[in-house]
């Protein structure tokens, strides 16, 4: 089983929280999902066998979606693609370097003063363009038995001044073993940041519970919460509605895209979302270009028509809505900015 697949299990005393009970009721069969949508296989370019890389999707985010649309752009950043099967130059398992700057099981040392911790492998949907889609998870993840490991490392390097939570997905932990790390992690003297990568807002609002909410303010780190929303119609009422809490507590809340073909590649549609973005409290950081992981082809935007979309951006947008554009190169000391 794919490690990104597992649904973490809960351990406290009390009823499982309702976003558990969410996760297990998400889309997992592609027959299922495309019922639920009502769609035709013909309609669409389906591959002939299961991908190893299998669908995950929370049934509220496929309300979202249109329903008869085989070209929803929602549905197409999930959807199996007969595509995902056909090599692509440059296109590989380990596109950012992850592996290489693997400095202990589940910590990767890339950025001066920074540190990022593979919290987990489980998400809450299977973006089919996800760049660790093919990342070894198993032995690469900072599991229970290497935390403590993990912690010593951190410790012992006073340049690290900020710790990023990443995954997979960091909130699909709970809320009692996320409050011992931050504990832990408030003990390292040199920590100041406390950054978290995380999609579950937006495709499970359900998991930003008064609990949650109440753990991130508390945390004596200064917390950015980093979401990532690639259209305007992910930010949902109820998404909105999670997100306002969030904003209430002083926590900074940051939004990353990738700019995906046939999803955000037009200036009006990346306004829109920075638009919805700020109005809930977010503010837009990093457009990516994608990174060229093995079975993500069909979704580049190349680097020429990224520059014309991103000066169009420009014009229409007030700067501090208008995120970086950005591709990760690996072996660079940090993301690499394209001048529109």
């Amino acid at each position: 089983m794919n490690a990104a697949a597992i649904i973490p299990e809960w351990r406290g005393s009390l009823q499982p929280p309702r976003w558990h009970r969410l996760l297990r009721e998400a889309f997992t069969d592609l027959a299922d999902l495309l019922a639920y949508l009502e769609l035709e296989p013909a309609q669409l370019d389906l591959p002939e066998r299961p991908l190893e890389f299998g669908l995950r999707l929370p049934r509220g985010y496929a309300a979202l979606m249109r329903k008869g649309d085989p070209h929803d752009p929602l549905l197409r950043q999930v959807l199996p693609s007969a595509r995902e099967l056909q090599p692509a130059t440059g296109f590989g398992p380990d596109p950012v370097g992850d592996l290489t700057a693997a400095a202990g099981p589940g910590l990767l040392r890339k950025y001066t003063g920074r540190a990022l911790v593979v919290a987990t492998g489980a998400c809450a949907i299977h973006c089919r363009y996800c760049f660790r889609r093919h990342y070894p998870y198993g032995e690469s993840s900072a599991s229970t038995g290497q935390w403590q490991s993990l912690l010593e490392t951190l410790r012992s390097d006073p340049t690290i001044t900020e710790v990023i939570l990443s995954g997979g997905d960091p909130l699909m932990l709970s809320d009692a073993r996320l409050a011992g790390w931050f504990r832990e992690l408030a003990t390292i003297g040199q920590l100041r940041r406390l950054r978290i990568h995380s999609r579950l807002p937006l495709v499970l609002p359900e998991r930003v519970t008064p609990g949650l909410v109440e753990l991130l303010a508390a945390s004596p780190l200064q917390v950015l919460l980093v979401l990532h929303a690639n259209h305007p119609r992910e930010l949902s009422p109820a998404v909105r509605g999670a997100l306002q809490p969030l904003a209430g507590t002083g926590i900074t809340l940051l939004n990353q895209s990738v700019l995906l073909q046939g999803v955000n590649d037009s200036p009006e549609v990346l306004a829109a979302l920075s638009e919805r973005l700020f109005e809930a409290g977010v503010l837009p950081y990093y457009l990516h270009l994608l990174d060229r992981v093995e079975g993500a082809a069909h979704f580049e935007v190349e680097e020429g028509p990224a520059r014309t979309i991103y000066r169009e951006l420009l014009a229409r947008l007030p700067g501090y809505l208008v995120p970086r554009l950005v591709r990760e190169i690996p072996g660079k000391a940090s993301k690499t900015p394209l001048a529109p």
